[in-house]
C-alpha cells in the first residue's frame, strides 16, 4: 500500500517536527515544504540542529535545489500565498497548516483550490473547521470534509482525560489549569506588551497567568462538555513538556481507585 504524500505550509516548530515525525515514523511522505522565510540552506541548518529535541538522527542536505532527507528528495517553494504553491507538481495530497495564519475554512481551502491538494490539516484550532483529538472523536470524521484542525496541544492533552472521566462519571463542571512551557510568543527578557502588562515579562524568569481556549475546544470535540469546562494557563520557565490538571464535579459517585482504573485502562486501549 503507497503511503500518502504530504506537504508541509509553514516550517516552523510545528512543521519541521511534522518532518521529523514523518521520518521517524516512516507512515507517510514529505514530497513538498512551503516557507517564504526560511531559505534551503537555512532549512537544513534548523533540521539537523534542534536545541529541544536534539540532533536529527539522519542525513539532510541540498541536492539540486531540493532537500534531500536521508536520500528522499523534497520540493522546497517560497511562497507568501498559498494559492501559488504547487502542491499537484510534487503529488501532495494533504497538506500540514502550520503556519499559525491560515486557520479558517475559507483561508486552508486556498491550498486546494485549481485541482493542487485534497485535504488540509490546520495544525492550530480553527473558528470554523472541524476540530479532532485522536482517541477522542476521531470515528466521527466524514471523508466529505476538506479542511479539518489538530486542535491546540492542551486540547489534545485535555479532551482525552475529560472524555473518559465523562464516560465513565459525568462531569458536571469542571476547571482546567495547564502548566505550560514558555512559547515562541514570549519575551526573552523584559519588555513592552501590547496588550496585558504581565506578558511583558522575561519568560525564563517568571510564572505568567494566561488565557486559554482549551476547555472552550473541548465542547467542540466532546459536544455533551459544551459549556461545563473553563480554564486557564500557567506560562512557566521550561522549554518543554506541559501538565493539564483537571479538577471536576461528578454526577455519579466514584472512589480514587475507580477513576485510576478507568483512565489506565483507557491508556492500554490506545
Amino acid at each position: 500500500m503507497s503511503k500518502a504524500k504530504v506537504g508541509i505550509n509553514g516550517f516552523g516548530r510545528i512543521g519541521r517536527l511534522v518532518l521529523r515525525a514523518a521520518f521517524l515514523k516512516n507512515t507517510v511522505d514529505i514530497v513538498a515544504v512551503n516557507d517564504p522565510f526560511i531559505d534551503l540552506e537555512y532549512m537544513v541548518y534548523m533540521i539537523k540542529y534542534d536545541s529541544t529535541h536534539g540532533k536529527f538522527q539522519g542525513d539532510v542536505s541540498v541536492e539540486n535545489g531540493k532537500l534531500n532527507v536521508n536520500g528522499r528528495l523534497i520540493s522546497v517553494y517560497c511562497e507568501r500565498d498559498p494559492l501559488n504553491i504547487p502542491w499537484n507538481k510534487d503529488g501532495a495530497e494533504y497538506v500540514v497548516e502550520s503556519t499559525g495564519v491560515f486557520t479558517t475554512i475559507d483561508k486552508a481551502q486556498a491550498h486546494i483550490k485549481n485541482d493542487r491538494a485534497k485535504k488540509v490539516i490546520i495544525s492550530a484550532p480553527s473558528a470554523d473547521a472541524p476540530m479532532f483529538v485522536v482517541g477522542v472523536n476521531e470515528k466521527t470524521y466524514d471523508k466529505s470534509m476538506s479542511v479539518v484542525s489538530n486542535a491546540s496541544c492542551t486540547t489534545n492533552c485535555l479532551a482525552p482525560l475529560a472524555k473518559v472521566i465523562n464516560d465513565n462519571f459525568e462531569i458536571v463542571e469542571g476547571l482546567m489549569t495547564t502548566v505550560h512551557s514558555f512559547t515562541a510568543t514570549q519575551k526573552t527578557v523584559d519588555g513592552p506588551s501590547s496588550k496585558l502588562w504581565r506578558d511583558g515579562r522575561g519568560a525564563f524568569q517568571n510564572i505568567i497567568p494566561a488565557s486559554t481556549g482549551a476547555a472552550k475546544a473541548v465542547g467542540k470535540v466532546i459536544p455533551a462538555l459544551n459549556g461545563k469546562l473553563t480554564g486557564m494557563a500557567f506560562r512557566v520557565p521550561t522549554a518543554n513538556v506541559s501538565v493539564v490538571d483537571l479538577t471536576c464535579r461528578l454526577g455519579k459517585g466514584a472512589t480514587y481507585d475507580q477513576i485510576k482504573a478507568v483512565i489506565k485502562a483507557a491508556a492500554i486501549d490506545h
